[in-house]
């Protein structure tokens, strides 16, 4: 294996460290500009803050590159789970702290559209917790992701019927796949990657993408488009964005309200 620092003193590119744990899995990748050099799909049955830094050690360590190496640190900024969320954006401000080098937070929602290829509508969907959903409509053109809405948590009847008139819809990420029945997707139509990237939906225009749990190489690619942009922020400006209040935070506001 030819050492990263070799090749990146013929290029130009920035050396990207990714984090997702904002999905259930999460995963973490390691790329030079637009090339993934090697990436890792995390525990669901574990916490991030157990598995985390040893996924990001591995990866180091295959590369054969050091963490002051890294030249932007990226990570999903949420949706997602709170708990998780707050690990890996700690874990990434920390890391940009040592290294002395700048962070990129990454919508969960885009990064779930991204993975799913390109579509004129993609509806990015991740689970919320009883029975509802983070949603968000994007556009996704040649590895570029544009926002067509703002992020929003709602259940997945209102999903369906808020997007109804759209055409040639993709529907992707793990809320799609859980709620599919929901949502009006036909589960029994999905077939392999092989054999077809997505699936058309029955008696409609929306299609179920093909599940994908390993957003970290989507984030450093959203993240790279970024860097050569110039918006990245220092540590201590990257934060959470978490599209609906916390389950802490609605009690309190109703005993307030009650009071």
């Amino acid at each position: 294996m030819t050492p990263v620092n070799n090749v990146m003193s013929s290029f130009d590119e920035p050396l990207i460290l990714a984090i997702d744990t904002a999905t259930r899995s999460g995963s973490v990748a390691l790329a030079l500009g637009s090339e993934i050099l090697s990436s890792a799909e995390g525990n669901a049955s574990e916490s991030h803050s157990i598995s985390l830094l040893e996924a990001i050690e591995n990866i180091l360590q295959q590369i054969g590159v050091k963490l002051s190496d890294i030249d932007l640190f990226a990570a999903a900024s949420g949706p997602g789970s709170f708990t998780g969320l707050r690990i890996g954006l700690a874990t990434t401000k920390a890391f940009a702290v040592c290294a002395g080098k700048k962070c990129r937070g990454i919508s969960t929602l885009a990064a779930i559209a991204h993975a799913a290829g390109e579509s004129e509508h993609t509806i990015a969907l991740l689970p919320a917790g009883r029975g509802e959903l983070f949603a968000q409509l994007f556009a996704v053109n040649a590895g570029s992701v544009h926002p067509l809405d703002s992020a929003a948590h709602m259940a997945p009847a209102a999903v369906r019927a808020k997007y109804s008139q759209h055409e040639n819809v993709t529907v992707a990420g793990e809320g799609a796949h859980v709620y599919s029945e929901a949502l009006g997707l036909s589960a029994n139509a999905q077939r392999q990657a092989d054999e077809q990237p997505r699936v058309q939906a029955e008696k409609n225009t929306w299609t179920l993408a093909l599940r994908c749990d390993q957003l970290a190489p989507s984030i450093a690619a959203l993240a790279l488009n970024e860097y050569r942009c110039g918006n990245v922020v220092d540590p201590e400006d990257l934060h959470a964005d978490y599209v609906r209040a916390s389950d802490a935070e609605i009690k309190e506001k109703w005993q307030q309200q009650k009071s």
